[in-house]
């Protein structure tokens, strides 16, 4: 087999060409430390969540799983008085490969909230190598549950709650909808999975393809799965709550959103998923973006075909909410 890799899409490829200095496609366990104190995260501790007044935005401590640290949720409840009653309410899982990110990068479910008239609570998860599986899912779940047993205080309809993510986020809320599925927990009405990273083993034809290439390659796959998993990462007995691509039943699942690029890692194992819960008698919307590299539309926004991911994100949004 062969492992060209498919072309970016130009616009992005320019952007790619703009952050290479910046950003690089492996990542190594030795790296962790110093990506965690770089640029980006140091970005995000100096954004405007409020969007100008937007949103109130407030930290809270709330129970861990039992017998583990509180956790902290980050809420952002628009200031607007409420006019139709309970708003919808995104509960956001952070990207960041398992190893690195806080709960403070929600620009994307902002923007949506911000359209939807809906408010966002953003789970901050203990990250691996420190912390391996379970703890980033069972500190998910415990972040989903103190949000649905205290939705009405947040003016939130806990039976209106989407769970999302991208990257890391974007498995760990196909985990938690796994997870709160088999546990009779709360029911999430959907569930966006932004280019998740599903699947441990590492070995489909599009992680080689895109190896060395793009923001997150088969070596930082690698690092980042590891981390999470120790040795057990690729082996027999991993679980479904840990990888999602490991799951034998996708049947009782919220309807899904599933993006990806054509031109990264995580193309095959998305593209799997989806059919699978097609195949399961479920729902899921599917969108493969040409040319786009992993979390294309966060580095270049303005480019055609980040415009156009999206405007597909929002537009199923409100399919579901009815909004």
């Amino acid at each position: 087999m062969t492992h060209v890799p498919p072309p970016f899409d130009p616009e992005l490829a320019a952007a790619l060409e703009l952050i290479k200095d910046m950003v690089t496609p492996g990542l190594a366990l030795d790296e962790i430390a110093e990506v965690r104190q770089g640029p980006a995260m140091q970005m995000l501790a100096e954004l405007d969540l409020t969007l100008g007044g937007t949103f109130e935005v407030t930290d809270r401590r709330v129970p861990g799983p039992q017998g583990e640290p509180d956790i902290s949720l980050l809420i952002c409840r628009p200031t607007a008085p409420e006019t139709a009653g309970p708003r919808p309410l995104i509960y956001h899982v952070h990207g960041g490969g398992m190893v690195i990110g806080n709960n403070r990068g929600v620009d994307v479910p902002l923007a949506w909230a911000q359209a939807l008239d809906a408010v966002v609570v953003s789970v901050e998860y203990r990250l691996a190598p420190e912390h391996p599986h379970p703890a980033p899912v069972e500190d998910v779940y415990a972040g989903l549950l103190w949000t649905a047993d205290h939705a009405a205080e947040l003016g939130a309809d806990s039976k209106r709650i989407v769970i999302a993510g991208a990257s890391a986020g974007g498995g760990l809320s196909a985990a938690l909808a796994l997870l709160t599925r088999d546990r009779k927990g709360p029911r999430p009405i959907g569930q966006v999975l932004m280019c998740p990273m599903l699947d441990d083993r590492n070995d489909s034809p599009s992680t080689y393809q895109m190896a060395g290439l793009g923001v997150w390659d088969r070596t930082a796959n690698e690092t980042g799965w590891t981390a999470l998993l120790g040795a057990r990462r690729g082996g027999p007995d991993v679980p479904a709550y840990a990888a999602p691509a490991r799951a034998e039943d996708l049947t009782g699942l919220p309807p899904a959103f599933l993006d990806v690029g054509s031109a990264e890692t995580f193309r095959d194992e998305v593209v799997a998923y989806a059919s699978r819960i097609w195949q399961a008698g479920g729902v899921a919307e599917l969108h493969v973006w040409p040319g786009g590299f992993h979390g294309f539309d966060g580095f270049a926004p303005q480019a055609a075909v980040s415009q156009a991911a999206r405007a597909a994100q929002l537009n199923w949004l409100r399919r579901l909410l009815g909004a």
